[in-house]
């Protein structure tokens, strides 16, 4: 599939940059960007060359959510179509969400409705001083639906149950307070702190990273027993037998660099 609506660009150091191109709507997405950006990180996803994402938008604004005539033609669909297409947008939250290399999501300006839930999938979000997000579903008789599990674990049930049913506009530094953000920058401050992030996570083993990923959906908000424990030892049991785990062992051991850090 050829992008229309998105761009992809994958840099020597293995960074891989999805830019969400529809400016002139304020990025918003429809059935097509959908099943671009599904099929993108499927592609990236498989890609041994790729050790981060990050997710952009051009324009005034990260993204407004969904686009308008594909919220209007959703609405002279039954029930079925409705269901067939809520199942493609949770496909992409799923895939984002599972995306087995670390993920970074740049916001500027607004972050509406279902943008919230991209920004909820990544790994690390940061977002400028002057953006802002909005779970608006409810001003046009909607509900949150597919985005809800991501959003709810990123602000909690206390705050979802407020946001959820107000449909407030609310701030970059409340937004880093909830714990949707991780960092807010000044616009000009924005690819420094992108560059930060991802020179510290070109350090690690990218085995590890995944494996971590793995660890953090199997063991998050599951209580602490019999099952829980035996999983924790099993995944370090299999880390350290494998290769990246050997090889990270071997050079701190012999104080030398790993392999896979690039020496270019």
């Amino acid at each position: 599939m050829k992008p229309t609506y998105t761009e992809v660009s994958i840099d020597k150091r293995g960074v891989a940059t999805l830019t969400l191109n529809r400016p002139e709507v304020h990025n918003a997405f429809d059935d097509k960007m959908i099943a671009e950006l599904i099929s993108i990180l499927g592609n990236l996803a498989s890609d041994d060359a790729v050790r981060v994402l990050v997710l952009n938008a051009k324009g005034k604004n990260f993204s407004a959510g969904a686009d308008l005539n594909w919220m209007r033609a959703m609405a002279d669909k039954d029930y079925q179509q409705n269901l067939d297409d809520a199942d493609e947008l949770a496909e992409l939250m799923h895939k984002l969400d599972r995306f087995p290399k670390p993920s970074i999501a740049l916001v500027q300006g607004a972050a509406f409705g279902g943008a919230v839930g991209l920004v909820a999938c990544c790994d690390i979000a940061i977002a400028t001083d002057n953006a802002s997000f909005c779970l608006s579903e409810v001003k046009i008789g909607l509900i949150p639906a597919v985005i809800s599990p991501y959003v709810m674990r990123a602000l909690g049930e206390r705050q979802s149950r407020r946001y959820f049913i107000t449909a407030e506009r609310f701030s970059a530094n409340t937004a880093l307070d909830m714990g949707l953000l991780h960092q807010v920058v000044a616009q000009d401050q924005l690819d420094t702190a992108v560059d930060n992030f991802i020179q510290t996570l070109l350090q690690n083993s990218p085995a590890a990273i995944k494996a971590a990923k793995t660890l953090i959906h199997n063991i998050y908000n599951r209580k602490i027993g019999n099952n829980v424990i035996a999983h924790t030892t099993q995944a370090i049991a299999e880390i350290r037998v494998s290769a990246e785990g050997q090889e990270g062992l071997t050079a701190f051991l012999t104080k030398r660099k790993p392999n896979w850090l690039n020496e270019e």
